[in-house]
Protein backbone atom coordinates (compact mmCIF):
# COMPACT_ATOMS: atom_id res chain seq x y z
CA UNK A 1 0.00 0.00 0.00
CA UNK A 2 1.33 3.10 -0.96
CA UNK A 3 1.17 5.88 1.58
CA UNK A 4 0.74 9.67 1.24
CA UNK A 5 3.13 12.64 2.07
CA UNK A 6 1.04 13.01 5.49
CA UNK A 7 0.96 9.70 6.37
CA UNK A 8 4.58 9.00 5.32
CA UNK A 9 5.19 11.84 7.37
CA UNK A 10 3.76 10.55 10.44
CA UNK A 11 5.14 7.27 10.04
CA UNK A 12 8.80 8.67 9.80
CA UNK A 13 7.72 10.23 12.90
CA UNK A 14 7.00 6.96 14.73
CA UNK A 15 10.17 5.51 13.55
CA UNK A 16 12.31 8.29 15.51
CA UNK A 17 10.34 7.92 18.38
CA UNK A 18 12.17 4.71 20.75
CA UNK A 19 8.76 4.04 22.19
CA UNK A 20 4.94 4.88 21.03
CA UNK A 21 4.24 4.71 25.16
CA UNK A 22 6.15 7.82 25.66
CA UNK A 23 3.67 9.96 23.77
CA UNK A 24 1.55 12.69 25.94
CA UNK A 25 -2.33 11.39 26.38
CA UNK A 26 -3.21 15.58 27.10
CA UNK A 27 -1.64 18.21 25.12
CA UNK A 28 -2.64 22.00 25.95
CA UNK A 29 -1.82 24.61 23.54
CA UNK A 30 -1.90 28.35 24.16
CA UNK A 31 -2.71 29.77 20.66
CA UNK A 32 -1.12 33.19 21.13
CA UNK A 33 0.42 35.37 18.13
CA UNK A 34 -2.22 36.24 15.66
CA UNK A 35 -2.21 39.83 16.09
CA UNK A 36 1.49 40.13 15.78
CA UNK A 37 1.50 37.41 12.81
CA UNK A 38 -1.14 39.71 10.45
CA UNK A 39 0.85 42.73 11.62
CA UNK A 40 4.21 41.15 10.40
CA UNK A 41 2.25 40.56 6.80
CA UNK A 42 0.64 43.91 6.68
CA UNK A 43 -2.83 42.25 7.62
CA UNK A 44 -5.88 42.75 9.63
CA UNK A 45 -6.52 41.57 13.08
CA UNK A 46 -9.15 39.71 11.67
CA UNK A 47 -7.33 38.18 9.06
CA UNK A 48 -4.70 36.88 11.50
CA UNK A 49 -7.96 35.31 13.42
CA UNK A 50 -8.97 33.85 10.38
CA UNK A 51 -5.94 32.09 9.90
CA UNK A 52 -5.15 30.85 13.34
CA UNK A 53 -8.73 29.46 12.94
CA UNK A 54 -7.52 27.48 9.97
CA UNK A 55 -4.13 26.05 11.99
CA UNK A 56 -7.01 24.32 14.54
CA UNK A 57 -8.13 21.98 12.09
CA UNK A 58 -4.41 21.23 10.98
CA UNK A 59 -3.42 20.48 14.56
CA UNK A 60 -6.69 18.68 15.38
CA UNK A 61 -5.71 16.29 12.34
CA UNK A 62 -2.70 15.98 13.59
CA UNK A 63 -2.89 15.27 16.76
CA UNK A 64 -5.72 12.64 16.06
CA UNK A 65 -3.13 11.31 13.78
CA UNK A 66 -0.36 10.54 16.90
CA UNK A 67 -3.25 8.77 18.80
CA UNK A 68 -3.12 11.58 21.25
CA UNK A 69 -5.71 11.16 23.22
CA UNK A 70 -6.77 14.58 24.32
CA UNK A 71 -6.17 18.20 22.91
CA UNK A 72 -7.09 21.07 25.09
CA UNK A 73 -6.83 24.95 23.04
CA UNK A 74 -6.91 28.05 24.58
CA UNK A 75 -9.14 29.79 22.39
CA UNK A 76 -10.90 32.04 24.30
CA UNK A 77 -10.09 33.63 27.51
CA UNK A 78 -12.29 35.46 30.66
CA UNK A 79 -9.97 38.34 29.95
CA UNK A 80 -10.80 38.66 26.17
CA UNK A 81 -13.75 40.06 27.10
CA UNK A 82 -11.82 43.50 27.71
CA UNK A 83 -10.44 43.55 23.61
CA UNK A 84 -12.51 45.86 21.71
CA UNK A 85 -15.99 44.63 20.86
CA UNK A 86 -15.79 44.78 17.19
CA UNK A 87 -12.78 41.92 17.49
CA UNK A 88 -14.98 39.81 20.44
CA UNK A 89 -18.00 40.45 18.01
CA UNK A 90 -15.50 38.85 15.01
CA UNK A 91 -14.19 36.09 17.44
CA UNK A 92 -17.98 34.93 18.34
CA UNK A 93 -18.45 34.80 14.91
CA UNK A 94 -15.31 32.54 14.07
CA UNK A 95 -16.16 30.27 16.58
CA UNK A 96 -19.62 29.83 15.30
CA UNK A 97 -18.37 29.57 12.01
CA UNK A 98 -15.44 27.44 12.44
CA UNK A 99 -17.84 24.81 14.93
CA UNK A 100 -20.80 24.63 12.09
CA UNK A 101 -18.37 23.97 10.05
CA UNK A 102 -16.35 21.16 11.43
CA UNK A 103 -19.07 19.20 12.87
CA UNK A 104 -18.89 16.88 9.82
CA UNK A 105 -14.85 16.47 10.03
CA UNK A 106 -15.27 15.87 13.54
CA UNK A 107 -18.03 12.87 13.06
CA UNK A 108 -15.84 11.68 10.11
CA UNK A 109 -12.57 11.66 12.00
CA UNK A 110 -14.02 10.10 15.29
CA UNK A 111 -12.99 13.14 17.26
CA UNK A 112 -15.23 13.89 20.10
CA UNK A 113 -15.92 17.43 20.84
CA UNK A 114 -15.89 19.01 24.58
CA UNK A 115 -15.91 22.61 26.10
CA UNK A 116 -14.90 24.14 29.10
CA UNK A 117 -15.54 27.51 30.52
CA UNK A 118 -18.24 29.48 31.56
CA UNK A 119 -19.98 28.50 28.47
CA UNK A 120 -23.56 29.95 29.30
CA UNK A 121 -22.29 33.78 29.55
CA UNK A 122 -20.87 33.30 25.75
CA UNK A 123 -23.55 34.70 23.16
CA UNK A 124 -26.72 32.36 22.64
CA UNK A 125 -25.96 31.12 19.02
CA UNK A 126 -22.00 30.14 19.83
CA UNK A 127 -24.00 27.92 23.05
CA UNK A 128 -26.20 26.28 20.59
CA UNK A 129 -23.43 25.20 18.37
CA UNK A 130 -21.77 24.14 20.62
CA UNK A 131 -24.06 21.48 22.48
CA UNK A 132 -24.68 20.90 18.57
CA UNK A 133 -21.38 19.93 17.98
CA UNK A 134 -20.94 17.98 21.22
CA UNK A 135 -24.00 15.72 20.87
CA UNK A 136 -23.37 15.08 17.44
CA UNK A 137 -20.04 13.59 18.48
CA UNK A 138 -20.43 12.16 21.67
CA UNK A 139 -20.10 8.72 20.42
CA UNK A 140 -16.90 9.24 19.19
CA UNK A 141 -14.13 7.37 20.65
CA UNK A 142 -11.07 9.11 19.30
CA UNK A 143 -9.41 12.32 19.86
CA UNK A 144 -11.51 14.65 22.44
CA UNK A 145 -10.97 18.12 21.09
CA UNK A 146 -11.28 20.31 24.56
CA UNK A 147 -11.50 24.35 23.86
CA UNK A 148 -11.27 26.48 26.58
CA UNK A 149 -14.15 29.46 26.12
CA UNK A 150 -14.64 32.00 28.51
CA UNK A 151 -11.97 29.81 30.74
CA UNK A 152 -9.97 31.37 33.34
CA UNK A 153 -8.01 28.96 35.33
CA UNK A 154 -8.69 31.20 38.69
CA UNK A 155 -12.24 31.42 38.03
CA UNK A 156 -12.33 27.59 37.26
CA UNK A 157 -10.91 27.59 40.99
CA UNK A 158 -13.51 29.39 42.42
CA UNK A 159 -16.12 27.50 40.59
CA UNK A 160 -14.96 24.65 42.50
CA UNK A 161 -14.99 25.65 45.64
CA UNK A 162 -18.51 27.45 45.25
CA UNK A 163 -19.67 24.16 43.72
CA UNK A 164 -17.99 22.43 46.72
CA UNK A 165 -19.53 24.35 49.38
CA UNK A 166 -23.04 24.04 47.63
CA UNK A 167 -22.45 20.14 48.41
CA UNK A 168 -21.29 20.42 51.94
CA UNK A 169 -24.76 22.54 52.45
CA UNK A 170 -26.51 19.93 51.38
CA UNK A 171 -25.22 17.04 52.87
CA UNK A 172 -23.37 15.43 49.96
CA UNK A 173 -19.74 16.37 51.57
CA UNK A 174 -18.03 15.78 54.82
CA UNK A 175 -14.47 17.86 55.17
CA UNK A 176 -13.02 14.20 54.58
CA UNK A 177 -13.86 14.13 51.49
CA UNK A 178 -11.86 16.85 49.93
CA UNK A 179 -8.18 16.03 48.98
CA UNK A 180 -6.68 16.79 45.80
CA UNK A 181 -8.71 14.20 44.03
CA UNK A 182 -11.82 15.39 45.56
CA UNK A 183 -11.33 18.63 44.66
CA UNK A 184 -10.71 17.59 40.77
CA UNK A 185 -13.92 16.53 40.90
CA UNK A 186 -15.05 19.84 40.42
CA UNK A 187 -13.22 21.01 37.95
CA UNK A 188 -14.61 21.66 34.64
CA UNK A 189 -11.64 19.06 33.24
CA UNK A 190 -13.46 16.23 35.70
CA UNK A 191 -13.24 13.78 33.08
CA UNK A 192 -9.99 14.35 31.45
CA UNK A 193 -6.15 14.01 32.37
CA UNK A 194 -4.20 16.18 33.45
CA UNK A 195 -1.90 18.10 30.36
CA UNK A 196 1.30 16.38 30.11
CA UNK A 197 2.68 18.90 27.60
CA UNK A 198 2.02 22.61 27.18
CA UNK A 199 2.55 24.07 24.38
CA UNK A 200 2.35 28.25 24.33
CA UNK A 201 3.61 30.02 20.32
CA UNK A 202 4.22 33.29 19.65
CA UNK A 203 7.56 32.95 22.08
CA UNK A 204 6.03 34.32 24.64
CA UNK A 205 6.91 32.64 28.29
CA UNK A 206 3.56 32.37 30.49
CA UNK A 207 0.73 30.38 31.84
CA UNK A 208 -1.87 33.35 31.53
CA UNK A 209 -4.25 31.92 33.39
CA UNK A 210 -4.53 28.19 31.75
CA UNK A 211 -5.06 25.33 33.60
CA UNK A 212 -3.65 26.58 36.96
CA UNK A 213 -4.47 23.51 39.01
CA UNK A 214 -3.80 20.62 35.74
CA UNK A 215 -0.41 22.05 34.93
CA UNK A 216 1.29 21.53 38.23
CA UNK A 217 3.52 18.83 36.79
CA UNK A 218 3.26 19.31 33.19
CA UNK A 219 5.90 19.99 30.98
CA UNK A 220 6.21 23.06 29.32
CA UNK A 221 7.31 23.97 25.70
CA UNK A 222 7.47 27.65 24.84
CA UNK A 223 7.59 27.58 20.67
CA UNK A 224 8.75 31.18 19.35
CA UNK A 225 6.24 30.29 15.98
CA UNK A 226 3.10 32.64 15.96
CA UNK A 227 0.16 30.21 16.06
CA UNK A 228 -0.96 31.01 12.42
CA UNK A 229 2.81 29.71 10.90
CA UNK A 230 2.86 26.78 13.71
CA UNK A 231 2.45 23.51 11.54
CA UNK A 232 1.84 19.93 12.17
CA UNK A 233 5.60 19.68 11.61
CA UNK A 234 6.53 21.88 14.60
CA UNK A 235 3.66 20.02 16.34
CA UNK A 236 5.35 16.79 16.27
CA UNK A 237 8.58 18.44 16.86
CA UNK A 238 6.79 19.54 19.81
CA UNK A 239 6.18 15.68 21.01
CA UNK A 240 9.70 14.88 20.00
CA UNK A 241 11.38 17.35 22.61
CA UNK A 242 8.29 16.33 25.19
CA UNK A 243 9.67 12.90 24.74
CA UNK A 244 13.37 13.59 25.56
CA UNK A 245 12.59 14.99 28.66
CA UNK A 246 12.74 12.68 31.94
CA UNK A 247 9.64 13.15 34.52
CA UNK A 248 9.87 12.80 37.79
CA UNK A 249 6.93 14.32 39.55
CA UNK A 250 8.98 15.27 42.46
CA UNK A 251 11.15 11.77 42.56
CA UNK A 252 14.40 10.73 42.09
Amino acid sequence: MVLDEREERVAKFFRKMKRTKCLPAHVAIIMDGNGRWAKIHNLSRSQGHRKGAERVREITEEAARLKIKVLTLYAFSTENWRRPQKEVDLLMRLLKFFLSREIKNLKKNNVRFECIGRIEELPPPVVKVIYQAKQETRKNTGLVLNLALNYGGRTEIIDAVNKIIKAKQSGQLTPSDIDEFGFSRYLYTIDLPDPDLLIRTSGEQRISNFLLWQISYSELLFCKKLWPEFSAKDFRNCILTYQKRKRRFGGI
